[in-house]
C-alpha cells in the first residue's frame, strides 16, 4: 500500500513538473506609453492568450521602451533576447520599400483602404520577416497623421526651415521636399523636444498627440489625413515552434482578434482624441488650398522616389492593391 502510494506521488509530481516545463512564459517590448491604444491592445492581447492557453503561455508586457529602445526592438525579437515585440512598420523602410508604402501619401486615405493595403502587403511583408526568422502577429492602423504647429498654418512658406518631428525615413523625406528640417524623435521625447526647442512641429495622429497632450507645446492642428500608418506585432520563429500546436493556435486566435479590435480602437481614439485636442484649446482644421497644394506636390515627390527604389514586387503588389480598389 505504502510502496503504490509513494509511486502515484512520484508519478503525480513528474507531471507537476512536466506541465511546470510546458508553460511559457514571454517577454514583450514595445515603444509606446500605457496611454496609447496600441499598448492598451496590446495587454488585452495577452491577457486573452493567458486566458486561452489556460496558463500556458503567459506574456510580460513592457511598454513606453521601458525594457528595450524602439529601434533595438526588432533585432531583440530576431534574436530571440525577447520573444515578441511591437514597433512602427515604417521604421524598417531601409530594409525594403514595401514596409514604407503605408507612409506614402494618397495611397490609403480611409481606414477600409489602409486595412486593403495591409491585407495586400500582408505576404510580402511575411516573407521578408520570416527569411529573418519570424513572424507577423498582427497589425493596426494608426489615425490619419497631421500637422501640429504652435501657429495657424495657412502659407507653405512657412515649411521653410521648420524643424519638424518626423518619426520615419519616409516622413522625413516627406519634410525635406517641404523645405522643412526633420527631427527624428521618438513618441517618449515629444514634450522635451518641445520644450527645449529640438521641434517646432510634428506630423503625427489626433492619438500621439491626445496621449502626449500636444497642448501643453502646440495650439494648432492641422488635419491634413496625409496616411495612416502601422504598428505590427511579431514572434520569434523558434519561440513560437516550441509552443505545442494548441498554444499556437490559441495564439494565432487571439492575434486575430486584437488586429480587428485594434482597428476598431483606432477609429473609435481618433474621434475622441480629435474632440479631447479641441477640448485642450487645440485649433483643428483641414489644410486651406494652398496648404494642400504643397503637401500634394511634396507627397508626388515621395512617391515618385519610391517608385526609383520600389522592387518588382513591391511595385506588383501596389499596383494589384490600386486595382482592387479601383484607382
Amino acid at each position: 500500500m505504502n510502496k503504490f502510494l509513494s509511486r502515484s506521488l512520484l508519478l503525480a509530481s513528474a507531471c507537476s513538473l512536466s506541465a511546470t516545463a510546458a508553460a511559457a512564459e514571454w517577454t514583450m517590448a514595445t515603444p509606446y506609453g500605457d496611454a496609447s491604444f496600441h499598448t492598451s491592445n496590446v495587454k488585452q492581447f495577452a491577457e486573452d492568450v493567458a486566458e486561452a492557453t489556460g496558463g500556458e503561455l503567459t506574456i510580460n508586457v513592457h511598454s513606453g521602451g521601458s525594457l528595450v529602445a524602439h529601434g533595438e526592438i526588432k533585432p531583440s525579437v530576431r534574436r530571440g533576447t525577447v520573444e515578441i515585440g511591437e514597433i512602427f512598420l515604417s521604421t524598417l523602410s531601409n530594409e525594403d520599400p514595401i514596409f514604407e508604402v503605408d507612409t506614402l501619401p494618397g495611397v490609403a486615405g480611409s481606414y477600409d483602404e489602409a486595412y486593403q493595403l495591409w491585407q495586400s502587403t500582408k505576404p510580402i511583408i511575411s516573407e521578408l520577416f520570416a527569411n529573418q526568422g519570424m513572424m507577423p502577429l498582427y497589425a493596426v492602423a494608426w489615425p490619419a497623421q497631421g500637422i501640429y504647429t504652435d501657429f495657424e498654418l495657412n502659407d507653405p512658406e512657412q515649411f521653410k526651415g521648420l524643424r519638424v518631428r518626423a518619426p520615419n525615413i519616409n516622413t522625413q523625406r516627406f519634410v525635406d521636399n517641404l523645405g522643412g528640417s526633420p527631427t527624428e524623435t521618438e513618441e517618449s521625447d515629444i514634450p522635451t523636444a518641445f520644450s527645449t526647442g529640438r521641434v517646432d512641429a510634428m506630423i503625427t495622429s489626433s492619438s500621439t498627440g491626445n496621449a502626449m497632450t500636444a497642448w501643453d507645446y502646440v495650439s494648432h492642428y492641422t488635419d491634413a489625413n496625409l496616411w495612416l500608418p502601422k504598428n505590427i506585432v511579431f514572434v520569434n520563429q523558434r519561440a513560437f515552434d516550441r509552443l505545442d500546436e494548441a498554444t499556437q493556435d490559441a495564439l494565432l486566435e487571439a492575434a486575430a482578434r486584437a488586429e480587428e479590435r485594434g482597428w476598431q480602437m483606432s477609429r473609435d481614439d481618433n474621434q475622441a482624441s480629435l474632440e479631447a485636442l479641441q477640448e485642450n484649446g487645440i485649433t483643428v482644421s483641414e489644410p486651406n488650398e494652398d496648404i494642400a497644394a504643397a503637401l500634394q506636390e511634396a507627397g508626388d515627390q515621395l512617391f515618385a522616389d519610391w517608385q526609383e527604389r520600389a522592387t518588382e514586387q513591391s511595385m506588383q503588389v501596389l499596383e494589384e492593391y490600386q486595382q482592387q480598389r479601383g484607382n
